[in-house]
């Protein structure tokens, strides 16, 4: 065995000695295999995700409309060469926030996801969305009872749903 060898494999070693051990450690955090719909005892927004149009989902999981914030912060690319996975992330200096939705106008289905934010956490989300074409991405944040959106167009290249 050379010298580089015995490096690596003792390098690899250590790496899962510390692997192992950051797991057990977090065996016994509340967290760990709850899934966070389980959290809460509201029901999976199924209706919502059902509809085609922004509005109409919206509506169906909100039950009311959004005004613009500026202190919501979209994170899109303004190119996404390819629809299938495009980054998009938001964080927010809102306060009290209850939930972070994203909508895709020109999708098959708007709704494209939407998190439940447990009180105490840092209200950031960051997923890959599919996106059929160019369109408006929204960002919903429902905060202290209220509903703030930030849009971007985000132009696609490369279909994701069906293209």
């Amino acid at each position: 065995m050379s010298a580089t060898t015995g490096l690596l494999a003792t390098r690899r070693l250590i790496l899962q000695g510390a692997a192992s051990v950051a797991l057990i450690g977090l065996g016994n955090l509340p967290f760990a295999a709850t899934p966070a719909h389980a959290a809460t005892n509201d029901k999976y927004p199924e209706e919502a995700f059902r509809q085609k149009s922004e509005a109409d989902a919206i509506k169906a999981l909100y039950g009311k409309t959004a005004e613009p914030s500026d202190k919501i912060k979209l994170d899109a690319p303004e190119i996404a060469e390819n629809g299938g996975v495009v980054p998009i992330s938001v964080t927010t200096t809102l306060d009290k926030v209850t939930s972070i939705s994203f909508f895709v106008a020109e999708n098959p289905n708007a709704l494209a996801a939407s998190y439940k934010i447990p009180d105490g956490t840092i209200p950031s989300v960051a997923n890959r969305l599919k996106m059929a074409k160019t369109t408006n991405v929204v960002a919903i944040v429902e905060a202290d009872g209220k509903l703030f959106s930030a849009t971007k167009e985000v132009k696609v290249t490369v279909g994701g749903c069906g293209g």
